[in-house]
């Protein structure tokens, strides 16, 4: 069973030449087949942890550890990082113009598995997923990302994840501008991944409606770039109807 932990995590990006301190002291412990939301107001550093832990540069570590499986994730590059099992969900997916979705997905499995998949049966899994996510077949001859609706590109993200079977998944605002439709189909895709028990998973997000159709673990909120409440469920239905400000006030 794969494990992800962070331990008193330290994290500061340069702002005009100066280190502004974003996460100050995380704690938390992702093993598989457990669902954590972290939610928390703008700007409470979410998507920091999130870009830190899959090792975007912006971002400096000055003190804490991530390990998955024991494994020092801090000393990996990002390809590496992938390679042991980590998976980030994009809030602004990048377009990759003149790479073919199916090329895209392909590549990134063999590098994952350590070997190309056989075509035959890669194509079946392929369609069969995109079926699933009610994503037209020929969306894999398309450039990934370029042209993409929001919610092409976050069904895109729940299909790379399906296929992937990433040890812990990283979902960052996957709800962010999804209509009811697509919020329902990507959270049944969410929720097949996580039903298999292989993969841990730590959703981000400002709002409770995600959590209507993918039923978390537990739920902590996240406020001045640290943790400073956490429970199950009800305390998901407790921010939907107080808001964040008890905690804000609290963290000043």
């Amino acid at each position: 069973m794969s494990v992800l932990e962070i331990r008193d995590l330290h994290v500061s990006v340069d702002a005009e030449g100066e280190a502004k301190p974003i996460l100050r002291g995380v704690d938390l412990t992702v093993k598989a087949g457990q669902t954590h939301a972290i939610m928390g107001p703008n700007g409470s550093g979410k998507s920091t942890l999130a870009y830190s832990i899959a090792g975007h540069p912006k971002y400096t570590i000055t003190s804490g550890s991530v390990t998955l499986d024991g494994k020092d994730l801090l000393e990996m590059t990002v390809d590496e990082r992938a390679r042991a099992g980590m998976f980030l969900a994009m809030q602004y997916p990048v377009e990759v113009p003149g790479v073919s979705v199916s090329n895209f997905l392909r590549t990134a499995a063999t590098a994952i598995r350590g070997e190309a998949p056989k075509l035959r049966l890669w194509v079946k899994e392929v369609k069969e997923a995109m079926a699933r996510l009610g994503i037209d077949p020929a969306f894999a001859e398309r450039s990934v990302n370029e042209g993409f609706s929001g919610g092409e590109k976050k069904r895109h993200e729940i299909l790379q994840l399906e296929l992937l079977k990433p040890a812990i998944a990283i979902l960052d605002e996957t709800d962010s501008g999804l209509d009811i439709d697509a919020l329902k189909i990507v959270s049944e895709g969410v929720n097949r991944v996580r039903e298999t028990g292989e993969t841990g998973t730590l959703l981000i997000t400002h709002y409770t409606r995600i959590l209507r159709y993918i039923k978390p673990d537990f739920v902590h909120v996240f406020v001045g770039g640290r943790i400073v409440e956490e429970g199950g469920p009800e305390l998901a239905d407790h921010l939907e109807a107080e808001g964040y400000e008890k905690f804000v006030k609290a963290a000043v």
